[in-house]
Order: C-alpha cells, then structure tokens, then sequence
C-alpha cells in the first residue's frame, strides 16, 4: 500500500520525527489502493438443512413444484479441458468474479427462471412448465382428485353421504322427532296395539276357562307393566326395581286365589299397602343422592302398583273380564289408525261400545256390555296416551304401549263388572 499512513502511538509520538503529535489535529484517514474484489454481487445463501441423498438425475427431472415453488436447474458439471489439461470453465460463461447482470438486464438463459420460459402454470397443483414440467403419471400425491359427480346432482336430489368404515348411527324416531323440536307425545302405532289386543283376547279367552287359567296371561301382563314403566321413566336397566315390582303383582294374585271374591279388595290393598313399606324400606338403604333416592322411590312404587291393580281381572267376573277383553282388543287397534286425533278418540270409544254390546249378547251381561266397553276403552286409551309420553323409545312402545292400557282397565273391569254382571 503506497500512501498508507502509520498509526499513531499510543503515548502520542509520531514515529516518523519523534515529536508528539497534538491531540486537536485532525484524525488520519486510511486509503486502500490495488486490486479488490467487487462487492455488488452478493450471492444468495440458503438455510442450512440436513442434505439427504443426492438422488439420481433421472430422477429429479419429474420433481413437481412443492409450495407454489419451482425447483433450481442442475447444476452443471465441470468438465477438462484436453489441450490443457485443467478443468474448464462451468456452464457460466463469465468469470469467476464477474458481476452480476443489473436489474434492468435480463437474466442469462442457464439461469433463468422457468416462468420466463413458459407460460404461468394454472391454478393448484399443476404440473410445472418448461424443461421440468411432470407428466401426468408424475402428478403430487397429496393433490386431491377430482370429486366423482354424484347420481343424484342431475336429478336435484340430495347426495350419497360420504363413505365410512364404522357406518351411521341410525337415528330413532324419539331422536329424530326431538331434534326436529315436535311433540314429545308419540303413539305407538299398530304393531304394539297389535299386539295389545292379542293379549286382551287371551284374558278374554282364559277368562272363560277358569281362574287359573286366567293367571298365565294376567302374569305375563304383569311382567311387562313393570318393565315398560321403568322404561317409561329412563330407568334401565332397574333390575331390582322390575323385580320387586313384579314380586308384588304375584303376591297379589296368589292372595287373590287364597281368599273368596268378597275380600279381593282387601286382598289387593293390603298388598298394595305392604309393598310400598316395602318399597320405602329400601330407597332408605340406598346411600344415593336424596333426589335419585325419590324418583327411584316413586317409579318403583307406581310400577308396583300398576302390577297389582293389573291384577284386578283375576277378582272380576269372568263374563267381566270376557267383555272388556273384546272393548280393549278393539278400542286400541281403532287408536292406531291414521286419522285425525279427535275423529281418532271418538271411533276408537264408539269401536269399544260396539265390541261391549256385541260381547255382551255372548254372555249374560246383555246390553249393559255398551257401558261396560265403554268404561273398558276410556281407560285402555289413557293408559296408551300415558305410554307415549316424553318420546318414547321402540322399547317403551314394545313394552308399556302394549301392557298399560290393559292394566289401566282393570279397575273399570272390576268395578262395572260388578255392577251389570
């Protein structure tokens, strides 16, 4: 360096004459002169990344573009020169300090980006243009085909659901009526009132048999009263409570054939009576809250009572029980059809009165029957109406839709029964 100047001492001589230099002159200024490299041209520099395998160049021809970006050209091989033996130049042309082209010159043609070969590739995940355009068998994974038309979107209708491996849950008719924000109240139908009247007609037909022939359908009502209430209340499974109030509708019937028809009223109170202490001694047992303690309390005690007072047919008449077996095998099937509620209500009572005179000219209740079916269908349509309270399920249409309306007309059984037989 020609004209570089020495730094100063420390103790603030110039080492050239010896004498201290004065702080107040002006600092010195370094100059550099000779051959320097150029600072305008500032490669880029990539992160550092972990390399993987270098694979091979078939390869990485099809590469298709990943995050909108579009892969570096190959970089070229260096090759030797035969005459001089040294390695030739790479496939820039230019030197190896040679800056780059300004911004206003165009790029050279080893380097330029492939949008300025070709045309900008379309939307999405297209093949990439220019030299390193895939082909179709070389499309990315993770693009997403085309949906398939569905065979419904010609006709306007609403589309196939999308395909699962562990299926829809199918919604019930209680679910379904309770999203949709309609009337907790749904009936039955005809298959449970079907089946209703079936078993009115066995106690019809055991009825005129005997008394103990009288018992096997009126227990079989009995089980399935206890049951369908529980269900009827969300209480399931209540095996203890089923239990117990099944034990009693038996208990009843049992004291029933023990004593004579004077004393059957006794005889069902009384076992109604020591079932509900019964029935209070073991809620107290119970260490549950105080709240599910009550309810536990009063659905047993209602399912046992239902039990017992279904046990009503086997204290009245049998040309009682046989007229208002027929009223209810009728009235009920008659709830069920399709039509409006109040025209529903009245063909289904007028349907009762009808089986009632008919089944009276068969015993010897006579005319009077009219009332006696229609007391018989009043009661069997409101224990219907009871079993389709607050959405009922299939199994509580099964079960009490199809036991409460003939445990509910035992009373007017008994009691009317009492009075025209």
């Amino acid at each position: 360096m020609s004209n570089q100047q020495p730094y100063p001492s420390y103790d603030g001589h110039d080492p050239r004459d010896g004498q201290q230099a004065p702080h107040a002159q002006e600092p010195y200024t370094q100059t550099w002169e000779g051959q320097t490299w150029d600072t305008q041209y500032q490669p880029v520099q990539e992160p550092y990344r972990q390399q993987d395998p270098a694979p091979a160049a078939a390869d990485t021809a099809y590469l298709s573009p990943q995050n909108g970006a579009y892969p570096m050209p190959p970089e070229p091989q260096a090759s030797y020169d035969p005459h001089t033996g040294r390695p030739a130049a790479y496939g820039n042309p230019r030197g190896a300090y040679e800056p780059a082209p300004a911004a206003h010159e165009p790029a050279p043609e080893a380097y330029r980006p492939p949008s300025a070969q070709a045309p900008a590739p379309s939307a999405g995940y297209g093949p990439a243009p220019g030299g390193y355009a895939a082909s179709a068998a070389y499309e990315p994974a993770h693009a997403a085909p085309t949906a398939a038309p569905s065979p419904h979107s010609a006709t306007g209708t609403a589309p196939y659901s999308p395909p699962t491996t562990m299926g829809h849950a199918r919604l019930t008719d209680a679910q379904r009526a309770r999203a949709e924000g309609r009337s907790p109240i749904i009936a039955p139908g005809m298959q449970p009132a079907a089946l209703t009247a079936v078993l009115a007609l066995l106690l019809a037909g055991a009825a005129a048999v005997g008394q103990y022939a009288l018992v096997v359908p009126l227990v079989l009502l009995q089980a399935v009263t206890a049951a369908g209430w529980f269900r009827l209340n969300g209480m399931w499974p209540a095996r203890q409570g089923i239990a117990l109030a099944f034990l009693g509708g038996v208990t009843a019937d049992i004291a029933l054939l023990a004593v004579d028809a004077a004393h059957a009223p006794a005889a069902i109170i009384g076992t109604l009576g020591v079932w509900v202490l019964l029935t209070l001694v073991l809620q107290l047992r119970n260490r549950a809250p105080a709240d599910e303690r009550m309810y536990g309390l009063t659905a047993t005690v209602t399912s046992a009572a239902l039990a017992v007072i279904a046990a009503g047919h086997l204290a009245a008449a049998p040309e009682a029980v046989i007229v208002g077996g027929i009223a209810v095998a009728v009235a009920v099937p008659a709830r069920a059809l399709p039509l409006p509620g109040v025209a529903s209500v009245v063909v289904a009572l007028l349907a009762a009165a009808g089986a009632g005179i008919a089944a009276g000219a068969m015993t010897d209740v006579g005319t009077e029957g009219a009332l006696l079916g229609l007391v018989a269908g009043v009661c069997a349509l409101i224990g219907l109406r009871v079993a389709s309270y607050d959405y009922p399920s299939r199994f509580v249409h099964m079960t009490a839709g199809v036991a409460l309306p003939l445990a509910a007309a035992a009373p007017a059984v008994y009691l009317i029964g009492r009075v025209v037989a």
